[in-house]
């Protein structure tokens, strides 16, 4: 495993000090500086200060044709992506215009028998409902022959989708992406779930400006923001300002208990506090146990549990959501063990490469990704994990690190290769695609070769950015609690502080998870690293983040230490 360097996170002073005096906590301020916040201004995350949806490229004429719908009383169907942010994003339309007095029901597709998307055989399957009107959430960007057939069977067809589009778009009525050409709109780091939203808000505005809605407002669409909220964290989407807004009020409603029955649900099966929810609770404990459906049953599960107003179906679909996620957890392991062993059997150095390419025919389609990002994080490699398709072909799911736009990649890559690769699609950090199962010895060697000419000699290193020092009149549980109540997230990281302690005791926890006790300048700090048999020295540099342990009912300050190495 390649040993990280780890730098501090330059924080300006001008800025911290811009930051103070406009009220923000000294620790805040020094973190909000050092992740770019200039003006106290940008703290505002109000729902007012949202980006207004007339400036989103195509929400207008979105919502004039679901208008029109509505009022002529035309059948709808969604056609949702298989993660989170697909379900959350196809249940916030679901919610919205059923609210909005529409005709909608939705499908989506079985990962391994129809793949990701809008093809011809899922629009096929979409016409048995009669459609007038095919919405896609999360996804259709890419898909020029299934917006083709359904045109073709006299759908009106709108694409809501975030992933960056291919040289030619699909020829749909209308197209909702703010990574579309032409497009404008400020925030481009919206998920699929956030597109959603602002088409529905457009849809509210333009049925007010009718006259639709008898108290002249309509539905309260405030009240989905718990559904924003999820899908955005979980996609990993970067965290501008626009989705930190998302984000934040969401997870308002939430502590506030105003969120969706199925929301509740998986709370409550995951053992956390809404009341304290976090984005670390929703990317690590809610957002898995819907992506488990998706990766090995169906997600019609998830999306069903959060568009059910029923707390007793809740529950009970929250509890299925939970055991797939055990059930996911255990292939994984697996899988993981698996791929270590395919490193080990092919002599395959990673100090040697800068990329990762493996397949097993026993790997599971719905868990090669993960497989991916944890070989990646071991690694600092980026990783495409690659499982047995159909009719030939295997599919992969690829995870890339800072300094390698891996959809970018690709793209070059198909230039310069034109029939390697079947079909693909992605963001920066990640991305999928198909290759001819005997292509894939050409694959991973030109997908090495791209790299190489792609991967600047500084990002080939591991490194972890920090926050610096932290004081020690800051490690307590008011401070530990006044960080978790933040929005943190891809490209706004959690704190994560470096010191130099000397180990005082340390014991090994279930064979697992060393758990330590530090001392700094005479003070004693419990410490835990998980996941981590390896003994710790005598004295040590750690990067870590304030934890809060629940023990028997008490509550304690904690030093999650991410890494550490000898001072």
């Amino acid at each position: 495993m390649p040993t990280p360097n780890i730098q501090s996170r330059p924080a300006p002073p001008r800025r911290i000090q811009a930051l103070t005096a406009a009220g923000a906590h000294p620790l805040l301020a020094r973190l909000y500086a050092a992740r770019g916040i200039d003006a106290p201004g940008e703290l505002d995350l109000s729902f007012k200060a949202l980006l207004p949806p007339a400036t989103l490229t195509g929400a207008s004429a979105a919502a004039q044709l679901l208008a029109d719908a509505i009022e002529a009383g035309a059948k709808m169907v969604i056609v949702a992506d298989y993660d989170c942010d697909g379900a959350t994003a196809c249940a916030v339309g679901l919610r919205a215009l059923r609210a909005f007095g529409a005709n909608v029901h939705y499908l989506v597709p079985d990962r391994v028998t129809l793949g990701y998307g809008l093809t011809p055989a899922m629009v096929e399957l979409s016409a048995r409902l009669e459609p007038e009107v095919l919405i896609t959430v999360d996804n259709g960007i890419a898909s020029l022959d299934g917006i083709a057939t359904a045109r073709a069977l006299g759908m009106t067809t709108i694409i809501t989708d975030h992933h960056l589009p291919g040289g030619e778009l699909p020829a749909a009525d209308v197209i909702v992406n703010p990574n579309q050409p032409g497009c404008a709109f400020p925030s481009k780091a919206m998920a699929g779930v956030g597109v959603m939203f602002y088409v529905m808000l457009a849809l509210r505005a333009e049925l007010r400006a009718r006259g639709a809605f008898a108290d002249g407002h309509g539905p309260k669409l405030a009240n989905l923001l718990d559904l924003v909220a999820l899908g955005t964290i979980a996609d990993v989407v970067p965290l501008d300002r626009n989705n930190r807004i998302l984000v934040n009020q969401g997870l308002q409603r939430m502590r506030a208990e105003n969120m969706q029955p199925g929301l509740r649900a998986l709370f409550a099966i995951a053992g956390r506090d809404p009341a304290c929810a976090s984005t670390y609770d929703l990317g690590f404990a809610l957002g898995p146990r819907l992506n488990a459906a998706g990766r090995l049953a169906d997600m019609s599960l998830g999306i069903e549990c959060l568009i059910t107003d029923d707390p007793g179906r809740a529950l009970n679909l929250a509890q299925e959501l939970d055991r797939l996620n055990h059930e996911r957890r255990a292939i994984e392991t697996d899988m993981q063990e698996t791929a270590l062993l395919h490193l080990d059997d092919h002599d395959y150095d990673p100090a040697a490469r800068l990329t990762l390419t493996l397949f097993d025919p026993d790997w599971h389609q719905g868990v090669i990704g993960l497989v991916a990002s944890r070989l990646k994080e071991k690694f600092h490699r980026p990783t495409i994990a690659f499982a047995h398709g159909q009719q030939g072909e295997i599919k992969g799911s690829g995870r890339s690190i800072p300094g390698l736009h891996l959809r970018d990649a690709l793209e070059l890559l198909t230039r310069d290769h034109p029939d390697l690769i079947v079909r693909f699609g992605g963001h920066a950090m990640a991305a999928g695609l198909s290759l001819r199962a005997e292509n894939l010895d050409r694959f991973r060697a030109a997908f090495e070769e791209t790299v190489a000419r792609l991967l600047a000699p500084a990002d080939r290193e591991r490194r972890i950015d920090t926050d610096g020092t932290l004081e020690t009149a800051y490690v307590n549980l008011e401070t530990a609690r006044m960080l978790d109540r933040e929005v943190w997230g891809q490209g706004f990281p959690p704190p994560l502080f470096e010191d130099i302690f000397q180990v005082e005791r340390q014991r090994l926890l279930k064979d697992r998870h060393l758990r330590l006790e530090l001392s700094r300048a005479g003070t004693r700090f419990e410490a835990i690293r998980f996941n981590c048999a390896e003994s710790a020295p005598d004295k040590l540099r750690a990067a870590y983040r304030l934890g809060i342990r629940e023990y028997q009912g008490i509550s304690s300050v904690q030093l999650v230490v991410e890494h550490f190495e000898t001072a």
